[in-house]
């Protein structure tokens, strides 16, 4: 493994232009390139280098900037802090065969990550997609994981069972399936702005939760080219290459944050998916949709940091 950092800053009051560490206000905050199996990842690092690691891990269709509010509170917290661009989005590289995008690739990618940073193990926290990779990497690769974090992303046995036998899960799970079809998914994504990609944030989010400014920021990634195949070859990837049923009890302790709002997984995933894990706590947020980590960041935040210490 190679590691290539470079810093980078604001160096005027104008909006950035790019979507590396200058869009945020906090100056502890750099860019680097890490090259973990075999591609290159942009992540964001903060934090002194010494201390307890943690790895925050973004869903579709985000990329590093949705843990923006955690980051500078995680490091204050006494925490080294890494946020990637995880394997096709944004920054990060972004492989064209869908292969490349199959479930034991993306927790390489995080395992390795790791690794990069001197470390053998790494409190992992992941929101959707950064979820199920971090409930794969748990049980994928036991000794990286100290203590996992999961906002609203469902075990992966717990939500086949949901599939199976909850309609309402299955209706839910429409635009999964409607990502599987090749190149449709990706024109009908960048229409007229990204129009629906952008409905997928602000139209399932509470009024206000995404601004304008961010928005825009979320347009510049998925503008980059391949971004937008990239993200979704990870849908087709999890179809063509099912990961294996996991029964066994998760043996770190977990945290799982549920906002019980969401549009696209049904409440009892919070619950079932608590089940499979040894010391699990379950934080259910009514009220709250999907975008846990942006409709109540403070609590986010608030609750990981207690998890990590140990307080539970």
């Amino acid at each position: 493994m190679t590691v290539h950092p470079v810093r980078l800053r604001v160096t005027a009051s104008k909006p950035p232009l790019e979507t590396d560490a200058s869009l945020l206000a906090f100056d502890g905050a750099a860019s680097t390139s890490r090259v973990v199996d075999g591609v290159r990842l942009h992540a964001v690092v903060a934090g002194d280098p010494d201390d307890p690691l943690v790895v925050l891990l973004h869903g579709f269709p985000e990329f590093w900037y949705g843990w923006r509010e955690q980051i500078e509170p995680l490091v204050e917290d006494g925490y080294r802090v890494v946020v990637p661009d995880q394997r096709g989005y944004n920054l990060s590289e972004k492989p064209r065969a869908v292969r490349e995008y199959r479930l034991p690739e993306l927790s390489r990618d995080v395992a390795e990550l790791i690794a990069s940073e001197g470390r053998e193990r790494a409190h992992v926290v992941g929101h959707d997609w950064g979820g199920v990779v971090a409930w794969d990497l748990a049980y994928r690769y036991p000794e990286r994981v100290d203590r996992l974090g999961i906002v609203n992303a469902p075990h992966p046995t717990a939500y086949r069972q949901q599939l199976l036998s909850n309609p309402e899960q299955l209706k839910r799970s429409w635009y999964a399936m409607a990502f599987q079809l090749p190149w449709l998914p990706e024109r009908l994504c960048r229409y007229d702005g990204f129009r629906l990609l952008e409905y997928a944030l602000r139209g399932t989010a509470a009024e206000g939760t995404f601004t304008e400014r961010e928005l825009s920021y979320y347009r510049r990634a998925w503008r980059r080219d391949g971004a937008l195949r990239g993200s979704l070859n990870w849908y087709r990837a999890l179809a063509r290459y099912p990961p294996e049923t996991r029964r066994d009890p998760l043996e770190q302790p977990t945290l799982v944050i549920w906002g019980e709002d969401d549009v696209a997984l049904v409440p009892e995933l919070g619950p079932e998916s608590v089940r499979f894990c040894e010391r699990g706590r379950l934080e259910r947020l009514p009220e709250t949709s999907h975008w846990v980590v942006h409709e109540r960041p403070s609590e986010t935040t608030a609750l990981v940091c207690d998890h990590l210490s140990g307080a539970d």
